[in-house]
């Protein structure tokens, strides 16, 4: 087990914070040439074949980079020998999707040609791309080295862009541009496969870690449910609302689906960590380290969603133009995501890392369940509006569903989760109340009010305020070791 380093969470949200703030930036600029050049049609073949594409994408993956942090964090476990392991695993689950995933393509949509067609020239590139860079990215979570986790996303986003920049300057056909799409990523995985090979020997010949195997149906299915949720509207909507409209709640979707990346970060940093600290025998110092990344990740999500529910339609117009502005409200709705996200992947991580990875996927089991069938009733009756509202349902019924399996739920739920819920609904309702028709003031006072619960959690200040004291020495003390040399 890696010895813990009091720096290396620190170090890895700085490392992870600018290579994600640069990544879903790009990917923003990527989504809005798309939304440009597409149109809402085709933009929505597109969201449904991406959908499928993402979905198949973690087919290949079946949880096993969560089960590699896991063994990775015991005792006595060749790296090497974990990694061949987990490569082999991959490769076998790729083909296995492809299989299974065309077959569902050419059954489920035989009427539908364009989607078809749409579908297979954004697969099967993407989602090679997207197994090699998750073999990339686990590797370097394994070992705590963010900055190189950072390049491969930076390197794809940067791939993305310049692809579909290309695509739409030689104003080539809607199938080409999601083919450009797909090697983009197929791309980025070669590069950090690049990576990996330089930092270790992988004997592809060694023998299997069997501990690689051990409770992996329930990662799988877990796994796979938290791929699907984001995904879950386009294909459910498909069949209840026009393409045109799936369109639209595709383009409001996809803004804080994309922000979703920044609440990562932490999570991201926090979960090898919180691996260590369980897996060491240190049951107390996991749950502070679990309830201190829900309130960090708490106030990250509010501060995103803040200024898109309050400039909604400003940021649709600027963005994408007049003629999408019906686009407008569902993402102001769809903007409260971004906090109860953000909260449910630290509850989630709190699970996992405990070893209750079968109540997650139970969690999330339901809340597939009901987003189906949410999405189903409300877009029929009151359209894109009902599936936005539909969204945000969906993610409460997985916050509820996490807090009550997880342990110590009392503790998180005083400390953490209804303190600074309630504060946020309160200020967010006050400032809508009130300022409404001035959304700039309604968003600098909501702001305000979410810079003092920082204040007012005197922990959490506390917290943060040791770390960058830490962080400061260390850099001090680094800098008087390497003077002379």
């Amino acid at each position: 087990m890696k010895k813990t380093n009091g720096n290396s969470i620190i170090n890895n949200i700085i490392h992870l914070f600018y290579s994600t703030a640069l990544s879903s930036a790009l990917n923003a600029a990527a989504l809005i040439i798309l939304a440009y050049y597409l149109q809402s049609h085709n933009y929505g073949l597109f969201s449904v074949a991406l959908a499928i594409s993402m979905i198949m994408g973690y087919f290949t993956d079946a949880g096993l980079s969560d089960i590699v942090l896991r063994e990775g964090s015991k005792k006595n476990v060749s790296t090497s020998i974990l990694m061949s392991s987990y490569i082999k695993m991959r490769f076998l689950l790729l083909i296995i999707t492809f299989v299974f995933g065309f077959i569902y393509i050419e059954f489920v949509y035989v009427n539908n040609q364009e989607l078809i067609q749409t579908a297979y020239l954004l697969i099967f590139p993407m989602v090679t791309g997207v197994a090699l860079q998750s073999i990339g990215t686990t590797y370097f979570q394994l070992i705590e080295k963010m900055e190189y986790f950072g390049y491969i996303r930076m390197v794809s986003a940067l791939t993305l862009v310049t692809t579909i920049s290309l695509g739409m300057l030689f104003s080539l056909h809607p199938y080409i541009i999601s083919l450009l799409y797909g090697m983009s990523y197929m791309l980025a995985g070669i590069f950090g496969l690049v990576l990996v090979s330089k930092k270790i020997k992988i004997p592809l010949k060694s023998k299997f870690h069997k501990g690689i195997l051990q409770n992996l149906g329930s990662f799988t299915i877990g796994g796979l449910l938290f791929v699907i949720l984001p995904h879950l509207g386009p294909l459910v909507l498909e069949r209840t609302i026009s393409l045109k409209d799936v369109g639209l709640f595709a383009i409001a979707y996809r803004i804080p689906q994309a922000l979703q990346q920044i609440p990562f970060v932490v999570a991201g940093a926090y979960y090898p960590v919180l691996f260590r600290y369980f897996n060491g025998g240190m049951p107390n110092e996991h749950l502070k380290l679990n309830i201190t990344q829900i309130k960090i990740m708490s106030l990250i999500g509010m501060g995103m969603t803040i200024p898109f529910f309050h400039l909604s339609e400003f940021v649709i117009q600027f963005l994408f133009g007049a003629e999408w502005t019906m686009a407008a409200t569902p993402l102001k709705i769809l903007s409260l995501l971004l906090t109860f996200q953000a909260i449910n992947i630290a509850l989630a991580d709190g699970l996992t890392s405990r070893g209750m990875q079968t109540y997650r996927m139970v969690c999330q089991l339901i809340a597939v369940i009901s987003g189906v069938i949410l999405y189903f009733v409300l877009s029929q009756s009151y359209g894109v509006i009902g599936a936005a509202f539909a969204g945000i349902a969906i993610e409460g019924i997985t916050l509820l569903g996490f807090l009550l399996c997880i342990p110590n739920r009392g503790v998180i739920a005083i400390k953490a989760i209804i303190p600074y819920l309630l504060f946020f609904a309160i200020s967010l309702g006050v400032s809508e109340y009130f300022f409404r028709e001035i959304p700039l003031l309604a968003m600098a006072i909501n702001l305000i009010f979410l810079s003092m619960l920082l204040f007012i959690d005197s922990e959490l200040k506390e917290k943060i305020r040791r770390d960058v004291v830490k962080k400061i020495r260390f850099k001090r003390v680094k800098g008087k070791d390497t003077e002379g040399v």
